[in-house]
C-alpha cells in the first residue's frame, strides 16, 4: 500500500476548486490527465455526492465523491480493476489570508491483485513524479477554467 501526499497553493477559492474537481462533463481529461473521457461514466449525482467511474491507460476505478464539507473532498474507491481496500483520495482546502487556497492531497493506493500491487508500489516510489505532474496539471487547469492566474508562491 502506498500513501502519497502533495501540497500546493492555488488562486482558486475552495468553492472554485471543488467545482472543478466535481465537473464530470466533457473535457475532464484535459484538466485531470488520469481521467480519460473515454473511461468516464457518471452513475449518479446528488447534492454533494457522486458515483463515477474514471481512469486511463487500462486502469479504472469507481469512486464515490463526497464534497458535503466545502473544505474537504473525499474520493473513496468502491471498485477497480487494480485497486481496492483503503484506496482513495482526500483533498483538504484551506483559505489563506492572502486570498489563495492551500491544497493538501492525500492519495492511498492499495493493490488488490498482482498488477495493482506493482502499480501501487511504483506510484509510491519511482512513478511518484507522474502523479505530482498530474496534480499540478489539475490545479492549473482549474485555475485556467476560472480565468485565474498562478500565485507567485506556486
Amino acid at each position: 500500500m502506498s500513501n502519497i501526499r502533495f501540497q500546493t497553493t492555488t488562486s482558486a477559492t475552495p468553492v472554485q476548486f471543488v467545482q472543478g474537481l466535481t465537473d464530470f462533463g466533457p473535457g475532464r481529461g484535459q484538466v485531470f490527465p488520469n481521467s480519460a473521457d473515454s473511461y468516464l461514466e457518471v452513475h449518479h449525482v446528488t447534492t454533494g455526492r457522486a458515483d463515477v467511474t474514471e481512469g486511463s491507460g487500462g486502469v479504472w476505478e469507481r469512486l464515490t465523491y463526497d464534497w458535503t464539507d466545502p473544505t474537504r473532498v473525499l474520493l473513496t474507491t468502491t471498485d477497480s480493476n487494480v485497486f481496492g481496500g483503503a484506496s482513495g483520495y482526500v483533498y483538504t482546502l484551506t483559505r489563506q489570508g492572502d486570498g489563495t487556497t492551500h491544497v493538501d492531497l492525500e492519495i492511498v493506493r492499495e493493490g488488490k491483485n498482482v498488477k495493482g500491487k506493482a502499480l501501487s508500489w511504483a506510484l509510491g516510489t519511482v512513478a511518484k513524479g507522474k502523479l505530482r505532474k498530474a496534480f499540478d496539471t489539475s490545479v492549473r487547469g482549474i485555475e485556467t477554467r476560472n480565468g485565474l492566474t498562478v500565485p507567485p508562491s506556486a
